[in-house]
C-alpha cells in the first residue's frame, strides 16, 4: 500500500468525522477541564484519553479517582458502562475480516462515535477498505486526545462552575442517534432499542438498565433478523 493511496483513502474518511471531530473536541475540552478542577493536570488527562479511550467511562472515573478505591466496583462499573462494547465487536466482525496488522488498532479504538461511521457506511470502491476504516478510527482517536489537551491546558487558566458539563457527552449520543433515526432502514432498529431501554429503565432503575437493556436488545435483534435483514 503506498503513500498515495493511504492520503486518498483519508481525504475519503475526513468528511465523515467533521460531525465527531466537532463533537469531541468539545467533549474532550470538557473531559480535560473536569480532571483539572479535580487536581490532575493535562499530563494526566491526555494520558487517560490515549491509553483509556473511552468518553464515558473516564468521566466516571473522576469520580473514581477523587474517591476511596474499591476495585470490585470500578470493575463492575467499568463492565456496565462499557458492556455496549460486546455488540459493536460482534456487529464489526465482518467488516473488520482481513485488516491484517491495523485490526488490533482498529479493535482497540472501536468507540460509539467510530461504530456509528464505519458500521453505516461502506468505502468508495477505488479506497482501500483497510485504509479508509483505518482513517477513521485514527482521526476520531486523534480528535479526543487533541480536545482533552485543549481542555487541560484551557482548565488550568480558567476557573469557573463546571456542574452540568459532562453533560455533552449525553448531548453527543443523542445526535448519533438521531442521525442514524433519520436513515429509513434504520428506524425500526432503533424503535426497538428504545422500547427495550424503556422496559429495563422501569424494571430496573437508572443505576441498573444498562447491561439488561444490552441483553434486551440482542434478544429482540436475534428474534427478528430475518425480518430485518430482509
Amino acid at each position: 500500500m503506498n503513500k498515495q493511496e493511504w492520503i486518498k483513502a483519508f481525504k475519503a474518511a475526513f468528511p465523515y468525522t467533521v460531525p465527531v471531530l466537532t463533537g469531541f473536541l468539545v467533549l474532550g475540552m470538557a473531559y480535560g477541564i473536569l480532571m483539572q478542577t479535580k487536581g490532575y493536570g493535562t499530563g494526566w488527562s491526555v494520558l487517560m484519553s490515549a491509553v483509556a479511550f473511552c468518553g464515558s467511562m473516564q468521566f466516571v472515573a473522576i469520580t473514581l479517582l477523587t474517591a476511596v478505591f474499591d476495585p470490585l466496583q470500578a470493575f463492575l462499573l467499568s463492565i456496565m458502562v462499557n458492556a455496549r462494547h460486546l455488540f459493536y465487536g460482534l456487529s464489526m466482525l465482518s467488516k473488520y475480516k482481513g485488516m491484517g496488522k491495523v485490526r488490533p488498532f482498529l479493535i482497540y479504538t472501536l468507540c460509539d462515535e467510530t461504530f456509528s461511521i464505519s458500521y453505516g457506511i461502506t468505502p468508495p470502491a477505488d479506497v482501500s477498505p483497510r485504509c479508509f476504516y483505518l482513517g477513521i478510527s485514527l482521526m476520531n482517536y486523534l480528535y479526543w486526545v487533541l480536545g482533552t489537551f485543549l481542555g487541560g491546558t484551557v482548565g488550568s487558566f480558567l476557573h469557573f462552575d463546571t456542574t452540568g458539563l459532562d453533560f455533552v457527552l449525553t448531548a453527543l449520543f443523542l445526535v448519533l442517534f438521531l442521525e442514524q433515526f433519520y436513515k429509513q432502514e434504520n428506524r425500526s432498529t432503533a424503535i426497538m432499542g428504545l422500547f427495550a431501554s424503556a422496559v429495563c429503565l422501569l424494571i430496573f432503575g437508572s443505576a441498573n438498565m444498562v447491561i439488561p437493556s444490552m441483553i434486551l436488545i440482542l434478544l429482540i435483534l436475534l428474534a427478528e433478523r430475518k425480518r430485518i435483514c430482509s
